[in-house]
């Protein structure tokens, strides 16, 4: 099994001064429905992909027939794979699915956190409140986990490892990557999450670009999952994030998304491609210059967009707002 830190190559360089201050080291992998198209480090790296599986973890929500007997909308698929910034926007609706299933914010077993989004958290300073599980950043993943298991009646403790959820994604994860899983360990939100190779990260992502409506529950559910993502880019994320923006900045044509430790895949439809790219470190600033680089290569992302730019060569600043350096793709990857 190759360690994640077997064969990374630079991805992300900062620079201060005119001198190399940091490098960033990372793998990634572009594959089509035949196999790798093109790779820099090791695709045979071993990570965990963290949130950007989501939309994987989201399959039997289709599959399994809840998603059409809750009357679940494209919206609700979005926010089901999403890593939001628990606005508004995300708590509201998050909420009202609950509500909808006859459970409440009680039923979750995602943990609260303070929500990302500033307005918000000073709205529950302001009116002394704490934040609750519908702030984390992932009820809406876990909002479809519980209505898969209202579907199937299963026990409330959805994310053992055993329950029959779980069980579910498994199957589908090793299904879509062709790949069995490499380990498993508890993620932020308590759900297990499954180790793969960055190859087969990408090879499942090529899947769900290639998959077409009309050719089975899973070629089905492959497709309207991206398609709900790209078209609701402000549920997947939040304002300001690099997963809504660069959605945004491409127009509904790809669909990507982060995961914690610096972690990105994409979803590229138009071309038949999967993009899965991991940052050794865990440094998100260097995954989103990286997963921009990428994005122009493909030629799907206009480098010269202000949203592409902000994350292919952002300026850091001090507390006096005086730039002290640059991030840069580092030469040779993108």
């Amino acid at each position: 099994m190759a360690r994640v830190d077997d064969g990374a190559v630079p991805m992300a360089e900062v620079w201060r001064g005119g001198l190399l201050e940091s490098t960033h080291l990372g793998h990634a992998v572009i594959c089509d429905a035949r196999g790798i198209v093109q790779a820099w480090g090791n695709p045979a790296a071993v990570i965990f992909p963290r949130s950007s599986c989501k939309m994987i973890q989201a399959l039997p929500l289709l599959e399994t027939g809840a998603a059409a007997a809750a009357g679940l909308s494209d919206a609700h698929l979005a926010l089901s794979c999403a890593s939001h910034q628990g606005a508004h926007l995300h708590v509201e609706m998050a909420g009202r699915w609950l509500a909808d299933l006859g459970l409440s914010e009680a039923d979750l077993r995602c943990g609260p956190h303070e929500p990302l989004d500033h307005a918000e958290r000073d709205r529950l300073i302001r009116a002394h409140q704490a934040p609750c599980q519908l702030h984390n950043n992932c009820s809406g993943k876990h909002s479809g986990f519980l209505t898969v298991t209202r579907h199937l009646k299963a026990g409330p403790e959805y994310v053992e490892i055993d329950h029959p959820l779980q069980r579910a994604i498994r199957a589908a994860t090793e299904e879509v990557t062709e790949e069995p899983i490499a380990g498993w360990g508890v993620d932020g939100c308590s759900a297990p999450n499954f180790a793969m190779t960055l190859e087969a990260l990408a090879r499942g992502m090529a899947k769900f670009a290639v998959a077409r409506e009309g050719h089975g529950a899973r070629e089905d559910a492959m497709h309207r999952l991206a398609r709900s993502m790209a078209l609701w880019p402000e549920l997947v994320a939040g304002e300001g994030r690099a997963c809504t923006e660069l959605m945004r900045a491409m127009g509904g044509r790809v669909a990507i998304k982060t995961g914690a430790e610096a972690v990105f895949v994409a979803i590229l439809p138009d071309r038949g491609l999967g993009v899965a790219l991991k940052v050794v470190d865990g440094n998100s600033r260097a995954s989103e210059a990286a997963i921009a680089a990428l994005l122009v290569r493909l030629g799907v992302l206009d480098p010269n967009h202000p949203d592409a730019r902000k994350r292919l060569n952002p300026q850091p600043k001090n507390c006096r707002g005086i730039v002290t350096g640059e991030v840069r793709v580092a030469p040779g990857f993108g």
